[in-house]
Formats: structure tokens, C-alpha cells, sequence
């Protein structure tokens, strides 16, 4: 069993980003420079953040936090948006979800300008992504795709069977893995709540995608040997032997699928770090982009 290290390769994502920036410095270009807009105190978006702003520092990028209050109107967002997307220092900006309730998540995704939507979520990036045109591809399926391509696992032909789907990983994921692209040329099988002989699926699949939400469930019972499993899936489970007082685990039962695995994401340090790369490597391209224009 081989397991696949988000947290190393994310980290070596980081140094390539890190040589480009200085190589872009040394040729006189602009410096790659990525907002950040988040409302509210929720704390998991707060952490995640701040967490984007220090990987902004050590690969030599410029960053920009916006802190708006829980008070703060679905105008006054817009607002902010419309300054971002005419701002020619900002490359990239995120709007971290989720969102008040009292604030239309969808209405402030459309509004986000693509060519600086970094997360790669507005409905003209999507449509590139399916039509496999140049674009952003949201950072999570981005960074399956790195991860499968950096550890050589084979998905020509290959029969991937995807755990959910939500159009931040299921959807696209489902959709990218089926193209004509180096990591792809696999038959995908997309399954959800209310897929019937779930278990038969999955003992098909080559490549298992686990993006469900739900704790543990993908059982070794439920997977054939030499598997591939991505786990996207993180819960926070009560755990009285921990100082914290809770364990992380993902959407899959990791000690025992792993012992018929041939390779498989840790949770945490699988998936979850490379988000955080892919967001600074789509940064990157938008930086490179203007620079050519």
C-alpha cells in the first residue's frame, strides 16, 4: 500500500510555486497577488483563511484579507466584489463559504469576474472546465488530479467510481476524469443518495472517489483489492483519549480499506493540503495570464 502524501506534495507544489514567483521578480513582472474576502466568525473559515494568507508569504505571493461583519448586507458584498474585480494589482480573489443565510451564495459567485475567480466556481469556468477548455479548475478535484499524476496512478481505462455529487468535488470531479486529458480516459461511475446496489459498484471500481460526508462509511467489505481510494471527506469525531477531546477522519474506514488498498489518501494530510496548493497554483496562472496580456 502506497500512501498518497498531500501533505509532501503540497509542500514540494509550494517550492515550485515559490521558484516561479522569484523567476516572474527577476524578469520585472508584477508580484502574484490574492484577496481573500470572508464574513462572519465562523471559526473553521477563519482558521482556513489565515492559513491561505501564511501560504501566500512563503511562496512569495502579495496577499489581501477583507474581514466583513456577520451584519454585512448582500449589497455591501457585492460591493466589495465589484472593487476587487476592477482592481488591476488583485490576480485572484475567494469569497470564503459558507455565507450568512441572510446572503445568496449563488448571486455572489456569479458575480465574481472569472478571469479572478481562483476557486474556479462561476458557472463560466465550469462550463470550460466541461468542455475541457483552459480554465480554473476548482482546487479540490485540482488537486486529486495532482496528486493521482505526481504518484503515476493509472486511470486510462480505468473504472472510477465517484462518492457524491456536489459540484465543489463530485460533479467535477466526475466530469474531469472522463476526458481526454493525462489524468483521465477513465470510465467514471457517479454515485449519491440514491444510487441502488451501492456496494456492487464500488467492488468494480479501480478508483474510488469518497466525497459524501459521511464518517467511516466506505467499508474494506465494499472494496476490491488493489484499489485506489481518494478520501475527501472530514469529520470531527468525539475522542476522550485526545487532548482536543475529538479524532479527524474521512468518508472511508481507513485502517482496514487500507490493508486492500494500493493506494490511499490519509485524513487529515491527504486531500485537504493540496486544496491550499492548487489555490495558489490557479493564482499563478491568472498572475502569468495578465503578464501576457
Amino acid at each position: 500500500m502506497i500512501l498518497l502524501d498531500g501533505k509532501k506534495t503540497s509542500a514540494d507544489i509550494k517550492e515550485e510555486i515559490a521558484l516561479e514567483v522569484r523567476e516572474l521578480k527577476g524578469k520585472g513582472y508584477k508580484t502574484p497577488h490574492l484577496a481573500a474576502v470572508i464574513v462572519g466568525n465562523d471559526g473553521a473559515s477563519i482558521t482556513y483563511v489565515n492559513a491561505k494568507v501564511k501560504a501566500c508569504e512563503r511562496v512569495g505571493f502579495e496577499s489581501t484579507l477583507i474581514r466583513l461583519s456577520d451584519e454585512t448586507t448582500e449589497e455591501d458584498l457585492l460591493n466589495e466584489i465589484a472593487i476587487l474585480n476592477v482592481d488591476k494589482d488583485i490576480d485572484g480573489f475567494i469569497v470564503q463559504l459558507p455565507l450568512p443565510k441572510h446572503i445568496d451564495e449563488q448571486k455572489i459567485l456569479m458575480a465574481i469576474n472569472p478571469d479572478k475567480d481562483v476557486d474556479g466556481f462561476h458557472p463560466t469556468n465550469v462550463g470550460k472546465m466541461a468542455l475541457n477548455l483552459p480554465t480554473f479548475i476548482s482546487a479540490t478535484p485540482f488537486g486529486i488530479l495532482e496528486l493521482l499524476d505526481r504518484y503515476n496512478v493509472e486511470t486510462y481505462g480505468k473504472h472510477v467510481v465517484v462518492l457524491g455529487r456536489s459540484h465543489i468535488v463530485g460533479s467535477p470531479m466526475s466530469i474531469l476524469l472522463s476526458q481526454k486529458r493525462k489524468v483521465g480516459n477513465a470510465t467514471v461511475t457517479m454515485c449519491h443518495s440514491r444510487t441502488k446496489n451501492l456496494k456492487d459498484i464500488t467492488l468494480q471500481a479501480d478508483i474510488i472517489i469518497a466525497a459524501i460526508g459521511i464518517p467511516e462509511f466506505l467499508k474494506a467489505d465494499m472494496v476490491k483489492d488493489h484499489v485506489t481510494v481518494i478520501d475527501v471527506g472530514i469529520t470531527r469525531l468525539p475522542d476522550s483519549s485526545k487532548r482536543n477531546g475529538f479524532r479527524l477522519v474521512g468518508d472511508v474506514a481507513f485502517k482496514e480499506v487500507a490493508e486492500k488498498a494500493a493506494f490511499i489518501t490519509p485524513v487529515p494530510g491527504g486531500v485537504g493540503p493540496m486544496t491550499i496548493a492548487m489555490l495558489l497554483k490557479n493564482t499563478l496562472l491568472a498572475c502569468k495570464r495578465k503578464n501576457q496580456n
